[in-house]
């Protein structure tokens, strides 16, 4: 019974030491809070792809990047695991992309492009780069809150202009 709780232990003993645990907790609380950041307002606008899911995609790049830094991979290493994070995001972020037959064209390309930059910034945070993950996000956030302001206001001039009274649509 002894080998058995030895073993137990020895396979949930990852951390060398409370420092590592500390920014392990760290890392991923940030990772998905700045994801949830970014979801909040693909939530709010009603997109499938909303909070949970970009907290998941900033946690899983963070997850991806740290674990084998922790084991010490080189950095030739490192760029093949962020390259195939990269990869799987853009599989991940095709499928929220929807080409109509319609005169809205297609949708889902804000949604996918968020998801994307969500991994960027949890590849940054998993690579301990908070301060840069926190700027992008904060620029991000920009992008998605404020910035409609303005293209909605061109929209609408534009089609006044145009005789046409159309929303304009979120891609």
């Amino acid at each position: 019974m002894e080998v058995v709780i030895n073993t137990v232990i020895s396979e949930f003993s990852d951390f060398n030491d409370l420092s590592e645990f500390v920014i392990v907790v760290i890392r991923l609380l940030l990772a998905a809070v700045l994801g949830g950041l970014l979801g909040l307002e693909r939530e709010q606008r009603g997109k499938a792809a909303g909070i949970r899911t970009h907290m998941l995609v900033c946690m899983g790049s963070a997850v991806f990047i740290f674990i084998p830094q922790q084991t010490g991979i080189s950095d030739a290493e490192m760029s093949r695991v962020i390259q195939g994070v990269i990869a799987g995001i853009g599989f991940l972020c095709a499928g929220t992309i929807i080409t109509r037959k319609d005169e809205k064209g297609t949708s889902g390309l804000t949604t996918a492009a968020g998801v994307w930059l969500t991994a960027a910034i949890g590849i940054a945070v998993g690579l301990g780069r908070e301060q840069t993950a926190v700027l992008c996000t904060l620029l991000a956030w920009v992008v998605l809150y404020v910035v409609p302001f303005f293209s909605d206001s061109i929209s609408k001039k534009k089609a006044s202009r145009s005789g046409h009274d159309e929303d304009s649509a979120d891609v």
